[in-house]
């Protein structure tokens, strides 16, 4: 895995994003890298506020439909309540995240 972004790992077929959320935007979509080196995240604006979950729910939404997985295959495993999120994916069946590497912005949805 050399060369790959400090953002992303695998785990035993499942994918690990180190990400950074904001809230209240007018669409969802990854928007580029915050941060650099090794405390480097993957930026993602969401629409919805952070209120009542609904923030975690769409990124779940999000994330589960941009890798091909149903939304129980999406886990936050760190950050519940924090913009500072580490989220685990079992199994992806697609990996966007390759193009998010390489400078492509992701497609809102």
């Amino acid at each position: 895995m050399t060369g790959d972004p400090h953002w992303r790992r695998e785990d035993r077929g499942d994918l690990v994003l180190a990400l950074h959320v904001q809230p209240g935007a007018k669409r969802t979509a990854v928007t580029g890298v915050h941060g650099d080196g090794d405390a480097a995240r993957l930026k993602l604006r969401l629409a919805a506020p952070p209120v009542d979950g609904k923030a975690n729910a769409e990124l779940v939404r999000y994330l589960a439909a941009s890798f091909g997985v149903p939304q129980k295959s999406v886990t936050v495993e760190r950050g519940e309540t924090s913009r500072q999120k580490t989220v685990r994916i079992a199994q992806p069946a697609l990996r966007p995240d390759r193009d998010w590497a390489n400078g492509s912005e992701g497609a809102t949805q």
